[in-house]
């Protein structure tokens, strides 16, 4: 029975316990493969009834993780942004200017944490300011009586502690959750192709729509502009996701147009979810994503981080003007020579200019 090698470990179960189980029910046994490069499980039994039951009982295991969040998306349609080294340019310097100088001093932040409550290092940064002698009248219990003291009274003024420049990890922010340059993309669906037949259909729907994304796109070339960054989730205090807004040069909606085409026959081709078939759209480019964030043993994995200084800073920024070259069949985690995801199946958008 062909599974999928991504979806092996379902039908195996936390410690065998699912295998094992329909093994029992069935009467049957279910030979798994030890290569991850096998996409097939061997169902064995003394009727063909039983091998029957065990196979549709897998079945529905498999549409069951499909649907589930426990299975990640394996592949996507994107348009590449990489091709640019301009605009990769720019990425790199965006990281440096909030990692660069901050990531090279982040021993020596944790250090003077560690003197927090080292009251020595106050005591140099107190400024002593004498006063004039200051006259204070003393009542004693017999009315009749008053008596003037003079009492010189220093008064001390504290000069207020220089504030503290939060450091990126105490924003939540460190290299992991930001886009690698060299991957920026935007995306136009996610797909979970788990196995060689689905990700060869894939590319053969990609391949055979070519001429109609041309006609959507008129056959003219698509620009896109970057401006700014926003917020896709949660406050900018607490962000999940943070982005660079797309705006198509003409606003005429080609390249929306184009998108729809691509989507519509991956659907007919019963290779997207149904939960992703219905959702609207968005073209955006995510330049920093909480959810890439690689765990710490000593830490809590966070899902969100503090974005507003890097909006204050960037959320007007120009990030240019952009041609849109393809679209790519991407598989997600593997990359090419170039850095970019690897790419499956490829169609070009319109090249060439038309001059007024």
């Amino acid at each position: 029975m062909q599974v999928g090698s991504s979806l092996i470990r379902f039908v195996r179960g936390k410690s065998g316990s699912t295998q094992e189980k329909i093994e029992e029910e069935m009467g049957i046994k279910i030979m798994i493969p030890s290569s991850k490069k096998e996409e097939f499980v061997v169902i064995e039994g003394n009727s063909v009834d039983s091998v029957t039951k065990a196979s549709e009982k897998i079945q529905s295991i498999i549409d069951e993780a499909i649907k589930s969040p426990s299975l990640d998306y394996s592949h996507f349609v994107s348009l590449p942004l990489a091709i640019h080294p301009e605009l990769v340019e720019k990425l790199i310097n965006f990281q440096n200017s909030i990692l660069g100088s901050s990531e090279s001093c982040l021993d020596e932040v944790e250090d003077s944490d560690t003197n927090e409550d080292n009251t020595d290092n106050e005591v140099e940064d107190q400024q002593t300011v004498k006063a004039p002698d200051v006259a204070v009248e003393l009542k004693v219990e017999d009315q009749s009586e008053q008596i003037k003291v003079n009492i010189n009274i220093p008064l001390v003024s504290y000069a207020p502690k220089a504030s503290k420049t939060a450091a990126p990890s105490d924003l939540g922010i460190d290299k992991s959750i930001f886009i690698k340059p060299k991957t920026f993309h935007l995306t136009v669906l996610m797909l979970k192709l788990w196995n060689k037949e689905r990700v060869d259909a894939a590319s053969e729907v990609l391949k055979g729509i070519s001429s109609k994304v041309m006609d959507a796109l008129d056959n003219k070339p698509v620009l896109i502009r970057l401006k700014g960054l926003d917020c896709m989730r949660g406050s900018l205090a607490k962000a999940r996701v943070l982005y660079a807004p797309v705006e198509e040069i003409g606003d005429d909606g080609r390249l929306l147009r184009a998108c729809q085409v691509i989507t519509d026959a991956f659907t007919e081709a019963g290779l997207v979810l149904e939960k992703d078939a219905k959702q609207k759209l968005k073209l955006h480019a995510t330049v920093m994503n909480a959810r890439h964030r690689k765990r710490n043993k000593r830490k809590k994995k966070s899902d969100s981080f503090d974005a507003r200084e890097i909006l204050k800073q960037y959320g007007s920024k120009e990030w240019g003007v952009y041609h849109i070259r393809e679209a790519h069949l991407s598989q997600r985690f593997a990359f090419d020579e170039t850095g970019y995801y690897h790419c499956c199946a490829s169609i070009p958008f319109p090249e060439h200019m038309q001059l007024d």
